[in-house]
């Protein structure tokens, strides 16, 4: 095991502690201390994942993630020492897979890691599924042997969780899950309170497929109940 990870916080104690605790997981890391530095190598070098702190000098951490979700589509988890709920959901809106608040407990944050590269390596794998010509609902085709949604002929550009679960969905049109759910599958973990970290992530994908995301015609919420694909005609 020799992924890279990029550890990006201000806070040089820290930094230093994931990278000794990643280190022995056999990771291989890097070390930013503010947004532009985290930036930098982002841009040069093959990074498989990042954790990312809020607060920083500089260039803070949620921009520094918007900024690279405009190239990468690498798993990011933010850390912040604020746990309000409003300020995961900011984080997971801004392009975050997710959100660990500080103080946080090692062995937690070693096992978020292991589970986002493996399912992003899983999500990568081209030879991952036999090559077939996909799963066409609409407008919208999924294609497991390229691991891409395409909208009217188009590639989606989305990140390793939003593609996992347009895959669960696209292969189950009609069926409502609920988010935990959807959680389970997706993080691969249990599902406590993660209403809102499903839908954060339901709303960016309805940002990127749908011809008018406040009346959605494929992502639809079930009140009460969950989400489903909704099942629709052939597209002409």
């Amino acid at each position: 095991m020799n992924e890279c990870v990029l550890v990006v916080d201000d806070d040089r104690e820290i930094v230093k502690a994931i990278a000794l605790l990643l280190e022995k997981e056999g990771y291989r890391v890097l070390k930013a201390y503010d947004g532009m530095e985290a930036l930098e190598l982002a841009a040069e070098q093959p990074i498989r994942l990042i954790i990312m702190d809020v607060m920083m000098p500089r260039l803070d951490g949620l921009s520094a993630v918007l900024k690279i979700r405009e190239r990468k589509n690498i798993p990011i988890i933010v850390l912040s020492a604020k746990s309000e709920e409003t300020d995961k959901i900011l984080g997971l809106s801004m392009g975050a897979d997710d959100y660990v608040a500080k103080p946080f407990s090692p062995q937690e944050l070693a096992a978020r890691v292991k589970s986002h590269l493996r399912r992003y390596t899983m999500l990568g794998d081209i030879h991952a599924e036999i090559k077939e010509e996909g799963i066409r609902n609409g407008r919208l085709l999924w294609r497991s042997s390229e691991r891409t949604l395409y909208a009217d002929g188009e590639a989606v550009k989305l990140t390793a969780t939003e593609m996992k679960i347009i895959e669960l969905l696209m292969r189950n049109p009609g069926r409502v899950f609920p988010a935990e759910e959807i959680y389970r599958r997706v993080w691969g973990e249990e599902a406590f309170a993660v209403e809102n970290t499903v839908m954060v992530h339901i709303r960016r994908i309805r940002e990127k497929i749908e011809l008018n995301p406040k009346k959605p015609e494929y992502l639809k919420v079930v009140w009460g109940i969950g989400y489903k694909m909704e099942k629709i005609e052939d597209y002409h």
